[in-house]
């Protein structure tokens, strides 16, 4: 199980399977280009096997960039990139509103048998550059299985909000766009997987155009997972995404709840929303601090073997 870190200064850290010959993924973190709010972000990401589960700059939102923290609106900024939703508008081309994040330093880059690190600092601006916050990421690979062909992806993020008033996560939802809860962790799948099977513990759905088919958007769970099949080469992939338990996605804390956005159709996207029905509120030093697992697996996951699989792991 032997994992391997390749650092091109300036631009990208790759994280590698040896045994399995497989780049599981690239985090990269040059700036790109301003329109789509540049910030880091991971891609490709690939399954033990090889296989592709991340989509980049897919001509549909050109600022869709493999699996990506971000924030769709942030005190009237857009971190998000691209248009901006504006209620009884819709989506305008509004480019001082458009933010960034800016790569800081690295306080760890390593990578052992079993594991790799990625622990960076960052910083979020408006579009006139200012600091509005702080950010502390960590991003860790560990329980890499060739028997179940499988790996795991951890995130954590820490914000701190350095303005001096509140900082407000919201979405277009909360500006008035149904079913359009996204900010946050993002993760867009590849083309080939419209029309997946998402599910969660206990709940499932076909389309996220059809409630009758089970319709997840803006449910809450603590896990949910995509099953797409590929292009180009036979079989499947499992993508799951699970709130860390310091998260308290139900709220039940006094924490702002977690809500998903998921859809299958018109492409294949998962972000924990947290802003779905209401914005987040941030108090002026105060953070905000997050953390996910992602599974990717290769094959076709059922309930079953996700939930199973996921036990036998730990935080």
């Amino acid at each position: 199980m032997t994992l391997s870190l390749t650092h091109v200064h300036g631009d990208r850290i790759t994280v590698a399977h040896t045994a399995a010959g497989t780049e599981l993924f690239s985090y990269v973190y040059r700036p790109e280009a301003g329109w789509e709010a540049p910030k880091p972000y991971l891609h490709p990401v690939r399954t033990l096997s090889g296989a592709l589960v991340t989509d980049y700059r897919p001509n549909d939102h050109r600022w869709h960039k493999g699996l990506q923290l971000t924030a769709s609106h942030l005190s009237g900024q857009n971190l998000w990139g691209g248009n901006t939703y504006v209620h009884g508008e819709g989506y305008l081309a509004l480019p001082e509103k458009v933010g960034s994040m800016a790569h800081v330093a690295f306080e760890e880059v390593s990578a052992s048998s079993d594991r790799a690190v990625i622990a960076e600092k960052l910083t979020w601006h408006p579009h006139g550059g200012e600091l509005w916050a702080e950010e502390e990421r960590r991003i860790e690979v560990r329980d890499v299985d060739p028997e179940t062909g499988s790996w795991t992806l951890t995130w954590t993020s820490a914000i701190t909000n350095r303005r001096a008033e509140p900082l407000r996560f919201g979405s277009p939802t909360t500006h008035g766009r149904p079913a359009a809860g996204y900010t946050g962790l993002f993760w867009r799948g590849p083309r080939a997987f419209r029309d997946g099977t998402v599910f969660t513990a206990s709940s499932s759905m076909k389309s996220s155009v059809d409630p009758s088919e089970g319709d997840l958007m803006g449910s809450q769970a603590s896990w949910l997972a995509y099953v797409g099949e590929h292009d180009g080469r036979d079989g499947h992939a499992t993508v799951v995404f699970e709130h860390a338990p310091s998260n308290d996605h139900l709220g039940e804390k006094g924490t702002h709840p977690a809500h998903w956005f998921v859809r299958s159709d018109p492409f294949a996207a998962v972000a924990p929303s947290w802003a779905f029905h209401e914005e987040l509120v941030l108090p002026p030093g105060e953070t905000l601090a997050r953390g996910y697992r992602v599974l990717v697996a290769d094959g076709a996951w059922d309930r079953a073997r996700v939930a199973a699989h996921l036990e036998g792991l730990t935080w």
